[in-house]
Parts: structure tokens; sequence; C-alpha cells
């Protein structure tokens, strides 16, 4: 009898505990949209250089209604899953063998060290000299943007693996694949996950940048046809559709694993 009285107080106190981060959050963009209005409202720019936040809502509104932001936002998505895709299998492939080969260590490792330094902005040029302006440029862009993250992601993984596990494994029989597929990639899981969330971050900058140069349309085109209009209100606009959907990609799909992998491992 006293346990079911202690549990409905219990039940509050979570409850309360879990609104606390939401308000706090709710809180802040509220003072931030207020700072935006009272900025806007002294017009120490023109409005058309930096619009109010209910003309960046109406714009975004009418090019939601319109269809136009949402197939831009789907084009944009399609590059970027494919893109991603590649330097995945590449990226996961190239960690492995980086992470257990050790002349490949200390020769590729270095160069994949030293490429992942280099913006990929930097590789949009050399694509449109070897591709041309089209849609291989872009995802050439994307795979460079992603693909060195991943890897060395999944390579510091592997190495972190503690060699206990390796020699229990090996003492048990695993040998070849599944060594692999057993110990050493459920080990490193963390550490991958951290590279591939990593990885999709860049892969999403770098798709940005290569659209701003493609007439297709695209998320980033609607960007540079508003930079050409002198529309702000349009630029913001799409900003705000490329956070939402980058937002909304990492909730569905990496928030979800990572929670699994936390939970599996006890960190939460």
């Amino acid at each position: 009898m006293a346990g079911d009285h202690i549990r409905p107080a219990q039940r509050v106190t979570f409850s309360r505990e879990a609104l606390r981060p939401w308000l706090r959050r709710l809180a802040f963009y509220v003072a931030l949209l207020a700072l935006w209005e009272i900025l806007a409202r002294a017009e120490i720019w023109p409005p058309y250089l930096f619009p109010s936040p209910l003309t960046v809502l109406s714009t975004l509104a009418v090019g939601v209604r319109k269809g136009v932001f949402i197939t831009a936002a789907l084009v944009s998505i399609k590059r970027l899953v494919i893109g991603y895709g590649i330097s995945l299998v590449l990226g996961l492939t190239l960690g492995l063998l980086i992470g257990r080969i050790k002349a490949l260590d200390e020769t590729l490792g270095s160069l994949v060290l030293g490429l992942q330094a280099l913006p990929s902005i930097c590789w949009l040029p050399l694509a449109l000299l070897w591709f041309g302006l089209n849609e291989r440029a872009i995802i050439f862009v994307v795979v460079l943007g992603a693909l060195f993250s991943i890897t060395l992601g999944v390579e510091a993984g592997v190495k972190n693996t503690p060699p206990l596990y390796l020699k229990a494994a090996r003492n048990l029989g695993a040998r070849g694949p599944a060594l692999y597929t057993q110990v050493v990639l459920p080990a490193a899981l963390p550490a991958i996950l951290s590279g591939l969330k990593q990885g999709w971050s860049f892969a999403w900058r770098s798709l940005m940048a290569g659209e701003l140069l493609s007439a297709t349309l695209s998320l980033g085109n609607l960007l540079q046809y508003g930079r050409d209009l002198n529309d702000a209100a349009q630029v913001m606009a799409v900003m705000v559709m490329i956070i939402i959907v980058g937002v909304s990609i990492d909730q569905a799909i990496f928030a979800p694993f990572e929670r699994r992998v936390r939970e599996r491992w006890g960190l939460r």
C-alpha cells in the first residue's frame, strides 16, 4: 500500500523533470524570435535584406503550399541518399582495412587523415572539371565530403576494440569474417556511429555547396535563386527548410539508433 502512494508522486516528479528541458528550449527560441522581430522593426537594414520572422514564415508557407520547397527537398534528399550510400560502403570498408592492417594504417591512413582536413567545397572545382555541371559532380562532392569522416570513425572504433575481446574470440574459434561481424564491429559500434553521424552532417553541407551551382530545382538552387533576386526572405526560408530536413533525418534515423546503442552499452 505504501508503494502505491509513492508511485504517483514519482510519476509527477519524472514528468516535471522531462518537461523542464522543453520549457527552457521553448523559452530560448521565443526569446530568439523576439530579438529577431525587434531587430527587423528597428530597420537597421532594409526589409528586403533583413525580413521579419513572419515574412520568412509566410515565404516558407507559400513555397511549401506551391510544392516548390517540397520538390526541391526531395531532389536534395535523393542526391544525399546516393552520395552518402556510396561513402558509407567505401568508408566502412576502408575503415576496417586501415584499422586492422598496419601497413595500410601507416600509408593510406595518413592520406585519409590529411584529406579529412580539406574542406569539401575544395573538391567542387575539380568535380566540375572532371564531370561538368551535372549530377555526377554534385554526388562526387557529397561522397568525398562524408567518406573520410566515416573512414576515420570506423578506424578509431576498430583500433579501440579491447584486445581481451579479440583473444577471447580467437580462443573460442572465431576467425576471419566471423571475428569482424561478431566481435570487432559490435565493440566498435559507438565510435562507428559517431563517424557515420559526422559523415552525414558533412555530406549534407557538401550537398548544399554543390547545389549552389546547379541549374536544376533543389534546396541549394533555391538559395542561389533567392540571392540573385536579392530576396533575403526566400534565402532564410530555404535555410529553415534545410534545418528542418536535416534535423528530421537525424531524429528519424540516427537518434533512435544512438539510443539503442547507448542502452546496450549501459550509457544511459
